[in-house]
């Protein structure tokens, strides 16, 4: 089996015109998925601009926004397309240094609020190192290989996933962790934040939540996941621990470092330090 493009970001960020119309190549004895050609080609037009809108504003995301706007706008009329319109049409009109911002107040400094799908089901505990290793062996698995230049567990990767190998396999993981999501919207909509609309945007592609969802999101928000100062081992070995360095996440709604956790391999990046890594 030939692998997958690697994408996050060496291809989608750097080639946007291409990741926003590049159809999902299929994964071979995978079931037929339940939609007709024409909805399953939006539905991955829906999942990569999800992941193309949640990654940080820099640049070179700042030129594409006019092409971004107008595919979100092409998109056959659903709730995901008016969300993604509304998100567009914000993100048009922004001014990059205020975008900037923006992103680092919202998924950098808020732990309610993170992109790290596996925080919310494990915390910091050993099981989440376990979980990282896991989905990156089904990435893998699937043939493809990311750059590492994120954990696995980062939203826009697990929505590239999801777009490249489609219904089932590949939307498998945003199922696992639709809790998470809801917890992400739950943040960004009592914040305010016009993020509300790509997480909007995404649900709906997903089964409606139920009520132990429902009470699990309440738990959550109430009581946090859970915690055990451990850091990301053994996932630490393999990959960069991500933008937030040691102690993984800042508490909610402060701009205060977390307690450190066990030492990291590589040396922490810090929010200020954003741009610097980013192409």
């Amino acid at each position: 089996m030939n692998p997958l493009p690697a994408s996050i970001p060496a291809i989608v960020r750097t080639r946007v015109r291409a990741a926003v119309r590049r159809p999902a190549r299929p994964t071979p004895g995978r079931p037929a998925p339940r939609f007709t050609a024409e909805e399953a080609e939006a539905r991955t037009l829906v999942l990569r601009l999800c992941s193309l809108l949640l990654q940080y504003p820099d640049a070179e995301l700042a030129t594409a926004r006019p092409v971004l706007a107008s595919t979100a706008a092409a998109l056959p009329p659903s709730p995901a397309a008016g969300h993604l319109a509304e998100f567009t049409a914000w993100l048009t009109a922004g001014e990059p240094d205020a975008l900037e911002r923006h992103y680092v107040e919202t998924f950098d400094l808020r732990r309610r609020s993170s992109l790290y799908l596996t925080y919310y089901l494990h915390g910091d505990t050993r099981r989440r190192g376990m979980a990282l290793l896991t989905l990156d062996q089904r990435y893998r698995a699937s043939g493809w290989d990311t750059d590492g230049s994120e954990l696995p567990d980062h939203l826009p990767v697990v929505l590239e996933f999801a777009a490249l190998v489609g219904p089932g396999a590949g939307e498998a993981p945003l199922r696992q962790h639709r809790r998470g999501l809801e917890l992400i919207h739950r943040a960004l909509t009592d914040a305010g934040s016009p993020y509300r609309h790509v997480l909007g945007a995404l649900l709906t592609l997903l089964p409606p939540a139920t009520e132990a969802d429902r009470a699990e999101v309440a738990r959550l928000v109430a009581e946090g996941p859970p915690d055990e100062e451990v850091g990301l081992d053994p996932y630490g070995t393999h990959a960069p621990y991500g933008p937030y360095g040691e102690g993984g996440f800042a508490p909610p709604g402060t701009f205060e470092p977390p307690s450190p956790a066990a030492p990291t391999r590589v040396p922490p990046l810090t929010p200020a330090g954003r741009t610097e890594g980013r192409r």
